[in-house]
């Protein structure tokens, strides 16, 4: 397993994580059994970076991560986030309030069965409170123990830019795939200047870059990505041509549609660390092949070029509200 190293103060984490969002929501039906049994089977291959949220399946993606690590802790770095809340209509809302930020932080030790979390997230900015004020929580959580690093996701380049001014940011996670590319150039080149770790998550364009993903598909009722743009009607059939050039590429090479993708991404830089969501040891397997692929500059570029257009949005309207940048 490669290794690589996020932000300055040095987290070593493998160079492909495990997402562990679609275990026990959004993309089809929930089995504990064989996430954890996926999760064993990561660590035995070498991942011990794991990304959860306390928002993923209502605390329950923690609960069920805490539970695959009970006896395997020290050899696995956690990644959580916090910050969505439902408010007193049911809608959900983030809360970057300081007071809120040491309550969610015990609330994931409980849930996670830990003393302390590895990488603690601020899941969404919360227009409502200065960046500082939270990051400045956070770092009291650091200074007690209860979280080793900061990271935020899905910020700007200045409230960024304001965080690190506070303490140091070890990590921003944000969407990066060859199907969303808008990180290149805003926050990417300020990670890189600031030393600060890039996680990528959905490298697979949710499901999109992969083979288990055709025109043919069908989504179960309650599948995430029924919402969003990129997976409704002729915007996902012309998505799939897309696909199509990468596929036949990818076959040229030997390799699958999701290592290419996978690839790709691992060439950007060392302090970028994709983090691919693995429901079965197959799609462990395949995607730890992406670690032996190497990319030329021109095949890069290739790449590059051949995604450059992607039909639709990555979220709908309500989704979109959170993002900043």
């Amino acid at each position: 397993m490669e290794y690589r190293t996020l932000g300055k103060k040095e987290l070593q984490v493998s160079a492909l994580g495990l997402g562990c969002w679609g275990m026990s929501h959004a993309y089809g039906r929930a089995d504990t059994t064989l996430s954890v049994k996926t999760i064993h089977q990561a660590l035995d291959r070498g991942i011990n970076f794991f990304d959860t949220a306390d928002v993923y399946g209502a605390g329950g993606n923690e609960q069920l991560l805490g539970r695959a690590l009970k006896d395997r802790r020290q050899k696995a770095v956690v990644a959580t986030k916090f910050g969505f809340v439902g408010d007193e209509h049911g809608d959900l809302v983030v809360d970057g309030h300081p007071e809120y930020v040491k309550t969610a932080c015990e609330q994931s030790l409980k849930r996670l069965d830990t003393d302390h979390i590895d990488l603690y997230y601020l899941h969404r900015l919360d227009p409502r409170v200065p960046v500082a004020d939270t990051v400045g929580a956070m770092a009291q959580l650091v200074t007690a123990g209860k979280i080793r690093y900061i990271g935020l996701s899905e910020v700007s380049v200045a409230i960024l830019e304001k965080a690190h001014a506070v303490h140091p940011v070890t990590a921003l996670q944000s969407e990066y795939s060859l199907f969303e590319r808008s990180v290149e150039n805003t926050v990417l080149p300020v990670c890189r200047k600031l030393g600060i770790g890039f996680v990528p998550f959905s490298p697979l364009g949710r499901g999109m870059l992969t083979t288990a993903m055709n025109e043919g598909t069908r989504f179960e009722k309650k599948d995430y990505r029924l919402d969003l743009p990129r997976f409704q009607k002729d915007n996902f059939v012309k998505n799939m041509g897309v696909k199509k050039t990468l596929a036949d590429f990818a076959g040229q090479k030997g390799a699958s549609v999701s290592q290419i993708a996978l690839a790709w991404l691992l060439a950007k830089g060392r302090q970028v660390v994709p983090i691919p969501g693995m429901k079965t040891a197959r799609y462990l397997d395949e995607n730890l092949g992406a670690l032996d692929l190497l990319l030329s500059q021109k095949e890069m570029a290739f790449l590059d070029q051949a995604t450059c257009t992607v039909y639709g949005r990555r979220h709908n309207a309500s989704n979109l509200r959170f993002i900043q940048g």
